[in-house]
């Protein structure tokens, strides 16, 4: 199987709003949805999703590093897509200032959505799952969590787990 690695990044403004990028109809890839900033990362930022996200965000909302706060890694999700892909997306959340100068790209328009709202709009089922489980629990810990994406019954969910080290010495009385 390929491996694909992916980054996007939910922004959030002062009202509560996050900025979304909705895909021109003629899209191959999620035709009309509503996703959050990202993409897929190049060869030289595997080691390093933040550079990759930090990338996308400049290239989708004209948005510079120093225009974002507290850009932090909150997901990883994984999936497989077709039995012929494993994709991991690198999931990151910062806030804006929604008097910020945006510049839209080729790829869509962007627009802001409040939280509340997200579930209810044309967004893919991860872009649903995450904001569900970050409204709901990730919003109030710095933790990190890992999603295995899979079906219950024919409809999507994530299993969630919490990224952490295990590893410390272990002490055999």
């Amino acid at each position: 199987m390929k491996l694909r690695q992916m980054t996007v990044a939910f922004l959030v403004n002062e009202e509560q709003e996050v900025l979304f990028l909705q895909k021109k109809i003629q899209d191959t890839f999620f035709a009309g949805f509503l996703v959050p900033i990202g993409g897929h990362m190049e060869a030289n930022e595997i080691n390093d999703p933040q550079k990759a996200c930090i990338r996308e965000i400049e290239e989708e909302t004209g948005l510079k590093r120093e225009c974002i706060n507290n850009l932090e890694l909150r997901y990883i999700v994984h999936r497989v897509k077709n039995n012929q892909e494993i994709r991991i997306q690198y999931v990151y959340f910062g806030t804006i200032s929604k008097s910020s100068k945006l510049i839209e790209s080729e790829e869509g328009s962007l627009t802001w959505i409040k939280y509340k709202e997200i579930v209810n709009q044309h967004v893919s089922a991860t872009t649903n799952e995450i904001v569900k489980h970050f409204y709901d629990l990730g919003k109030s810990t710095e933790k990190v969590y890992v999603g295995s994406m899979n079906s219950l019954n024919g409809n999507p969910q994530i299993n969630w787990g919490v990224l952490e080290d295990w590893e410390a010495p272990i002490f055999i009385k």
